[in-house]
């Protein structure tokens, strides 16, 4: 009776351990303003990335993204801003999250749009100009995020973050698959 109860709890615990370690979210960029650097920072303020795809087996929590163009802060500041947590939802309602955020000391500085792939997919949101409602220009504006509550235990999400420079609307997102 003890091995099976010792057998038993030790395949539940390895079940639970394969569950997390297949939660895996990817990051990529796509700069077409033909200037600047896409930048990823953790929620610590390290920088992930400064341009290449950026993968984390787990949750990337309260990460930022911008395209530094030589005049954005360490931040962001002064530039438009990507706020993202991806994470597998453990109960309804959350899961992954994204918005986009011109609250100062952030301002619009290129057009900028994001997506999700590989669940909820077409799922995101542009901006394309400093009065777009699909940013956040006060706190209040909570509408502006877009969740997205697939699991991805068997796949990644994958988020694209897309700068353009003077470029037609419907070019914004691209709804390709990576």
């Amino acid at each position: 009776m003890f091995s099976f109860n010792l057998l038993s709890t030790a395949a539940i615990v390895l079940a639970a351990l394969a569950g997390v370690q297949a939660e895996s979210h990817t990051v990529t960029f796509t700069n077409k303003c033909g200037r600047g650097t896409p930048t990823l920072h953790g929620q610590n303020g390290a920088v992930l990335s400064t341009g290449g795809a950026y993968t984390i087996n787990g949750p990337l929590i309260g990460a930022i993204a911008f395209l530094q163009t030589g005049s954005c802060g360490a931040n962001g500041d002064g530039c438009t801003l990507l706020e993202t947590t991806l994470k597998n939802p453990t109960t309804p309602g959350s899961g992954s999250s994204t918005d986009l955020s011109l609250i100062p000391p952030h301002s619009f500085s290129v057009t900028t749009g994001f997506g999700y792939y590989n669940g909820c997919d077409g799922a995101g949101a542009d901006c394309t100009g400093p009065n777009c409602n699909t940013a956040f220009h006060v706190p209040s504006d909570t509408f502006v995020q877009v969740a997205c509550q697939a699991n991805n235990v068997f796949g990644a999400t994958r988020v694209k973050l897309t700068a353009f420079a003077g470029q037609p609307r419907h070019h914004l997102l691209r709804l390709d698959r990576l």
